[in-house]
C-alpha cells in the first residue's frame, strides 16, 4: 500500500514543482516577452525556472512535513505499532537478534568519543535489554600517540561499564587503511558480520539513547523486509553562536523536513551512513562498492556511499525507512570553517553520485537523491550565474535582478521563511514554548537565526561554488580547517581562508553598483568578523542565559 501512497505523493510533488517554477518564471519573462528574448535573458529566465524550482521543493517538503506531523501518516513506519511488549529480542526460530554498534574512528577527539560512548551505552544499559547490544571501536587513526590514547580509552571504558557489559566491547586498529569509512565498515562486516543479524553504524560524534536502540531491533525484528532503519539525528554538543543556531533551527525547521521526507519517500528513503541500523545479511550481499572508473575529482572511491548503499539495498528488494524516533544525536560543527570543511567532502560526493543516475535497477527516487544531492551544490554557482546574468540583462544596469517583477522577490522570500514559520506555528500549536523558553523567545529566535542564515548564505554559495569547481575540474584545492580542539576561530585563520572573498565583493560593490545586490556582497566583506565572532562560545553561552536559542534539552536541564 505504501509504495501507490508514494507514487500519489510523488507525483503531486512534481506537478506542484513544475507548476509554480513554470508561472513564476512566465511572471519574470513577461517585460522582455514582448521585445523578444536574447540569448542573455533566455538563459537567466531557464537558470530562475531551475531555482525556483528547487526553492520551492524545500518549501513543499516543509509543508508536506507539517501537516503530516499534525495529521498523522497511515503509511509511514511508527514504533507505536511495535508487538503489545513494546520490544523483540528474538524472531520466530527463536534465535536472539544481536545487534552490533559499530563506530568508526580516525584521529579522533577520545575525550569526546568516549563519553558519548559511555552515555550511550549507560542508557542502553538502563533499559535492562543490553544483552543483546556489543560495541566494536573500529579505528583507522594513523597517529601513534591516538592510538595508545585510544587504547587507554578502550580499557576505561570497559572497566567502568563493569565486567558484563564491558567485556563486550571491542577495540580493532586497521593497519592498512582502504576505501575510508566505507571500507572500515566493510572490514567489520568480513571479519565478524557473520555473528549478528543487525549493526547500527555510529559516527564520532553519535550518540543514541537506549530505548531508541531497542525500538529499532523491535521495528527492524517486526518488519523483515526492512533492510536499513535511519533515524533522524538532532543536533547537540557545542555552545559557539553558530552551533547554537544550528541545534536551534534543528528543532524548529528540521523536524519538518524529516517528516516531508518521510511523506515522500516512505520506504524507499535516505541513508546518512550513520544513526541507522542495517540488517547485516543483505548489506553485506548487495551493498559492496566498487571505484568509479573516472579520473579526477569524480572518480575513484564513492564518498558519499550511504545514499548509494540506501539504493543498492532497495534494489535488492528491501525497504529503507527513515524514522521519527526520539533520541538519536550528533555533533553540530562549531564554526562556520568546520561547517565548510565538511561540506567540501560532501560536494565531492554527491557530485559523484551522479554518474549513477542511470544504473540499472535502482528506484526512481533513489535516482532523484542522486540529482537533488547534486543540485544541492551546483545551486550555488547557478545562483551566481543567475544574478550575472540578471544584471547583463538589465537595461540600465543597474536595476535589481527580477527586473520588472518585484513580486518575486517577495514569493521567493516567503518561500525560503516557510520552514520556519510552519515550525514554529507547529510549536506554538502543540503547546510546547515553553521548551525553547516561551512563545517570544521562541519567535525572537527564529528571527534571529534567519537573520544569521542570511547573513551566511553568500558565504555558503561562495564556498560551494569553488567545491563544485573543484570536483568537476579534479583540481586540489586545500581547505584544511583548525583542529577540533580549537572552538573559537582566530583571527588568522579566518582571514587566510576568507579574507581573500573581500576582494571580488568590494569589486562587485564599486563597479556593478546593483543596490539590491548588497546582501550578497556586503556578507562577503564581513566575512572574516563574521566567521570570527560566530566562533565564539561565550556568545552563544549569553545568548543561552537570556533564553535565546534554547532547545528541550536544555529547558529541562
Amino acid at each position: 500500500a505504501w509504495r501507490a501512497a508514494a507514487r500519489r505523493r510523488r507525483g503531486g510533488l512534481l506537478t506542484a514543482v513544475g507548476l509554480s517554477a513554470a508561472a513564476a518564471t512566465l511572471v519574470l519573462a513577461q517585460p522582455a516577452a514582448a521585445d523578444g528574448l536574447d540569448w542573455v535573458e533566455a538563459a537567466h529566465l531557464l537558470l530562475f525556472f531551475l531555482l525556483f524550482g528547487w526553492v520551492s521543493a524545500g518549501c513543499f517538503t516543509a509543508l508536506a512535513g507539517y501537516l503530516s506531523l499534525r495529521r498523522g501518516d497511515a503509511f509511514a513506519l511508527r514504533a507505536d505499532e511495535l508487538l503489545a511488549d513494546g520490544h523483540a529480542h528474538s524472531s520466530g526460530d527463536g534465535t536472539r537478534a544481536r545487534v552490533a554498534l559499530a563506530m568508526p574512528i580516525c584521529n579522533e577527539d577520545m575525550d569526546a568519543v568516549f563519553a558519548g560512548l559511555r552515555e550511550t551505552l549507560e542508557s542502553l544499559r538502563a533499559t535492562g535489554r543490553d544483552a543483546d547490544f556489543d560495541l566494536f571501536i573500529l579505528s583507522d587513526s594513523s597517529d601513534p600517540a591516538l592510538r595508545a590514547a585510544e587504547l587507554r580509552a578502550w580499557r576505561e571504558l570497559r572497566a567502568v561499564m563493569g565486567p558484563e557489559l564491558g567485556e563486550r566491547i571491542y577495540y580493532r586498529h586497521r593497519r592498512r587503511r582502504t576505501k575510508r569509512k566505507a571500507g572500515n565498515v566493510a572490514d567489520f562486516c568480513r571479519r565478524w558480520g557473520a555473528l549478528y543479524r543487525y549493526m547500527v553504524v555510529l559516527d564520532a560524534d553519535s550518540v543514541m539513547s537506549g530505548e531508541c536502540l531497542v525500538k529499532m531491533q523491535a521495528l527492524m525484528e517486526q518488519h523483515p523486509r526492512v533492510g536499513i532503519l535511519q533515524t533522524q539525528p538532532v543536533a547537540r554538543g557545542h555552545d559557539t553562536l553558530h552551533a547554537r543556531a544550528q541545534q536551534f533551527l534543528g528543532r524548529v525547521a528540521a523536524p519538518l523536513f524529516g517528516a516531508g521526507l518521510r511523506c515522500w519517500q516512505l520506504g524507499e528513503s535516505h541513508y546518512w551512513g550513520h544513526n541507522a541500523m542495517l540488517r547485516i545479511e543483505p548489506f553485506m550481499k548487495h551493498c559492496a562498492l566498487a571505484p568509479l572508473p573516472r579520473r579526477g575529482g569524480l572518480g575513484g572511491e564513492i564518498l558519499s556511499h550511504d545514499f548509494v548503499e540506501a539504493a543498492l539495498m532497495r534494489r535488492a528488494g528491501y525497504e529503507v525507512w527513515l524514522v521519527d524516533l526520539p533520541g538519536s544525536f550528533e555533533q553540530p560543527p562549531a564554526h562556520l570553517l568546520d561547517e565548510l570543511q565538511r561540506d567540501r567532502r560532501w560536494c565531492q560526493g554527491n557530485l559523484q553520485n551522479a554518474w549513477l543516475v542511470a544504473e540499472p535497477g535502482f528506484a526512481a527516487v533513489h535516482r532523484a537523491m542522486f540529482v537533488s544531492g547534486a543540485l544541492s551544490y551546483v545551486a550555488s554557482p547557478l545562483w551566481l550565474a543567475f544574478m550575472a546574468l540578471g544584471v547583463l540583462s538589465a537595461d540600465d544596469g543597474a536595476t535589481h535582478v527580477f527586473s520588472g517583477a518585484p513580486v518575486l522577490w517577495v514569493l521567493t522570500l516567503a518561500m525560503l521563511a516557510a520552514p520556519r514559520v510552519l515550525g514554529v506555528a507547529l510549536i506554538l500549536r502543540r503547546g510546547q514554548a515553553a521548551e525553547f523558553g516561551g512563545a517570544a523567545k521562541l519567535v525572537a529566535g527564529s528571527l534571529l537565526e534567519a537573520l544569521l542564515s542570511a547573513l551566511q548564505a553568500p558565504l555558503r554559495m561562495l564556498a560551494h561554488t569553488v567545491f563544485v569547481l573543484g570536483a568537476l575540474t579534479g583540481l586540489k584545492l586545500d581547505w584544511k580547517s583548525p583542529s577540533r580542539d580549537a572552538v573559537a576561530l582566530r583571527w588568522g585563520d579566518a582571514a587566510r581562508r576568507f579574507g581573500p572573498w573581500a576582494l571580488p565583493a568590494a569589486a562587485v560593490a564599486y563597479f556593478a553598483q546593483v543596490p539590491t545586490l548588497a546582501p550578497v556582497w556586503l556578507p562577503l566583506l564581513l566575512a572574516v568578523p563574521l566567521a570570527v565572532w560566530t566562533s565564539r562560545p561565550e556568545v552563544g553561552a549569553w545568548l543561552r542565559r537570556r533564553g535565546i536559542w534554547l532547545t528541550p534539552d536544555e529547558a529541562h536541564l
